[in-house]
């Protein structure tokens, strides 16, 4: 009997020893077959998982006989489920072709280029915010973009105003005036019409915001001196869509938002519409507004039409808002005190049509057209004006094997005239720039890129610029990309900048033609992106260096008579230093650490001196928790550095901290925003004027004043 069994379990144990068999997977990018090194497979009934090799193979061995489920991931990649028999057919290795993300197709093509390549083969630094972060950013910010750019490494939105709200962009440091902000490839918000801007565009029918930083003003010409953001809006698909989505907040604002858009054969079509208001809300209780009583009406229609060979859009915008800040008292009961009013109305249309010559070659046209008309009343100053601007372009493209040509011309007219309303001079102006460009993007091998462009803009009042760029990127590894960059920008001198909005240009000359000069920049940055995984945790690291030096600033002096006047300085302004952003990302959880450097000083005379309103350390910390298509939270905290003021002081260091979380169904979903969840305020550790409430002088405003608000609401999707 002992013989018997000791026979049956030899044999027990032979047939399960030959039963032990291996899986082999050979796990590619769907798009060009390029092995994925590092993605990683998990037997979930076998407790297992294994990661790629350098060649893309993972090896599961001891596999018993049967079928099984397995799950394989890779960073920014669509998670894939395959079937697999146990033992495979003659030792085969079963392929497994990855998609890209819906996160990372939604950011696949840039068009801030000029290229309209994928993000991951463009030799510019680029950064985008879309997909589930515009739509989260969205959330907190219905209203407008001013938070949504406030929370990106590097950039740093400046409230110009504290009564009204009034903010400018600030990236790496450097004064909004030196940032082009474009819509669809358009310079639409610059000069007069800048000081409102990023109050007054709403991010529902955005598609992707697009970032470049550095001097950029060889791609759209003057102003990118610190960097352009593009804001690219949604265009038709086959597939129709209905939104709409209304804010409430604790602040007793209100945001009503809607969107359409469809594409039929040869047209198609995309309306947005929103009208946003709030109430005067003071939370420090000190009779000042935190945030204005406004009244904003925006609607926006665009039409496509689609040919065999010729496409076509053509859309019109406008914007009309009432803002009023100050006093408590005057703006609930009429009485007398300090008050900043703001009376807008902007008008826009644009055009573009793009013909196809051939297989390789196509000729684009552009243009936009804005009218801008504004009031600012104070007590006892008025200041109206209306711009009008115009940009015009036709360019032309052709793609060979391995490179891509875009040549162009371009016009623009930037025209101001102030109405008479006191004894200072006029501020009117009329500029006219004419400019010329090329651009090649050349990729001799796949694994590495050179673009190069040279622009020369000729303005009639300040003579001509030339202005070169060059970026190259080398993909060192499948995890590694390197990017390394640099050109020179140039800015039109204007009295439309921070300086001059703080004091509703009040006592400023006009720029004197005759001595003014274009202030010009010089810049470059090097940046590496890193990405991997570690078992289950996927894992990119973005470093970015950078440095610009801007000569010959336009600076605010003193003038005769009490006035203030625009003159450039002998000497620079320079800013250097380092963004790094971390991502980590574990099953349904999403950790985002941006941290920035930025160094920026005045060299004025051979002294050296902190650039006001500049944090040199900024610290971005985001947690997402997320089930797809069913629940989001994410709780963030941001630190921002002492900044030094306009009057030789420094402010406060200070956290801000925010818990956002949005439940979805199929056709809708419902939010809940706790922004500034501890109630940071510049007027809990700092006042911001000294003089009476009825005549108040403002200090510099470098920490938020409107503190704890929640907004929360509902979004429709039909």
């Amino acid at each position: 009997m002992k013989k018997i069994l000791f026979v049956f379990l030899a044999a027990f144990c032979a047939i399960n020893t030959y039963s032990q068999h291996t899986i082999k997977l050979s796990v590619k990018n769907s798009s060009d077959k390029t092995p994925l090194a590092g993605a990683t497979a998990t037997i979930t009934s076998l407790n297992k998982a294994a990661a790629a090799d350098t060649t893309g193979i993972i090896t599961f061995t001891n596999i018993p006989t049967g079928t099984y489920v397995i799950k394989v991931s890779y960073t920014d990649m669509e998670d894939m489920e395959v079937t697999v028999p146990v033992p495979q057919t003659d030792n085969a290795v079963a392929e497994v072709l990855l998609e890209e993300g819906d996160e990372h197709e939604e950011e696949i093509i840039v068009s801030a280029t000029r290229t309209s390549r994928s993000i991951s083969d463009i030799p510019t630094r680029v950064e985008t915010i879309s997909g589930e972060e515009l739509t989260e950013k969205g959330n907190m910010k219905p209203g407008d973009i001013r938070m949504l750019l406030n929370e990106s490494t590097g950039i740093q939105t400046q409230q110009t105003s504290a009564t009204s709200y009034n903010s400018s962009i600030r990236i790496q440091g450097l004064d909004g005036r030196y940032t082009q902000i474009l819509k669809d490839g358009f310079p639409l918000y610059a000069g007069f019409s800048g000081g409102l801007s990023l109050m007054q565009i709403a991010p529902l029918d955005l598609k992707q915001v697009e970032v470049i930083k550095g001097s950029s003003s060889t791609l759209y010409g003057g102003g990118a001196i610190a960097g352009l953001v593009n804001l690219v809006s949604k265009t038709p698909t086959a597939k129709r869509e209905i939104s709409f989505l209304a804010n409430a907040t604790s602040a007793k604002g209100l945001d009503l938002s809607g969107f359409y858009s469809q594409k039929f054969k040869s047209v198609g079509l995309t309306v947005f519409g929103s009208r946003n208001t709030g109430s005067a809300y003071d939370p420090a209780d000190i009779g000042l507004t935190a945030i204005p009583e406004f009244e904003r009406y925006t609607i926006n229609p665009r039409l496509f039409i689609y040919g065999v060979k010729t496409n076509a859009n053509v859309g019109f915008s406008y914007i009309k808002e009432k803002r009023t800040g100050g006093s408590m008292d005057y703006i609930k009961n009429g009485t007398s005190g300090y008050f900043e009013q703001n009376k807008t109305d902007r008008f826009t249309t644009q055009v573009d049509v793009q013909h196809k010559l051939s297989e390789s070659s196509n000729l684009n046209f552009k243009s936009s057209f804005s009218n801008f008309n504004r009031l600012i009343t104070v007590p006892t100053y008025t200041f109206e004006g209306t711009q009008q601007s115009s940009y015009s372009e036709l360019n032309f493209t052709h793609k060979r094997e391995k490179a891509f040509w875009i040549a162009g011309v371009n016009f623009l007219t930037d025209d101001f005239k102030e109405k008479k309303h006191n004894p200072t001079a006029l501020r009117n102006y009329s500029y006219t720039t004419y400019g010329v460009f090329v651009q090649n993007t050349w990729t001799p091998v796949p694994d590495f890129s050179l673009e190069t462009g040279l622009r020369g803009d000729y303005v009639k009042q300040y003579g001509f610029a030339l202005l070169p760029r060059i970026s190259a990127m080398l993909k060192a590894s499948q995890k590694l990309t390197i990017r390394l960059g640099g050109g020179l920008g140039y800015k039109t001198p204007t009295v439309f900048n921070e300086d001059a909005e703080k004091i509703q240009f009040q006592n400023i000359l006009p720029i004197n033609q005759q001595i003014a000069n274009n202030e010009k920049s010089v810049g470059g940055n090097l940046d590496f992106n890193y990405r991997t995984r570690v078992g289950e945790v996927g894992i990119a690291i973005n470093q970015l260096f950078f440095y610009t030096r801007l000569s010959k600033p336009l600076v605010l002096r003193p003038a005769t008579g009490g006035n203030f006047e625009f003159v450039n300085t002998p000497g620079f302004i320079d800013t250097k230093g380092m963004e790094t952003n971390l991502r980590f990302s574990y099953s349904d959880f999403k950790l985002f650490i941006g941290y920035t450097y930025a160094d920026v000083n005045t060299h004025f005379s051979g002294n050296k001196s902190w650039f006001p309103l500049t944090a040199r350390h900024r610290l971005n910390n985001v947690l997402m928790y997320e089930i797809e298509d069913k629940l989001k939270i994410g709780l963030e905290a941001y630190y921002f550095s002492p900044q030094k003021l306009g009057d030789g002081t420094v402010g406060k260091s200070y956290w801000i901290s925010g818990l956002m979380a949005e439940k979805l169904w199929e056709k809708f979903s419902v939010f809940i925003n706790f922004e500034n969840i501890f109630d940071t305020r510049q007027t809990r550790f700092d006042s911001i004027y000294t003089g009476s409430i009825n005549n108040p002088i403002f200090k510099d405003i470098y920490a938020p004043v409107d503190g704890f608000v929640v907004n929360g609401g509902i979004k429709i999707r039909l």
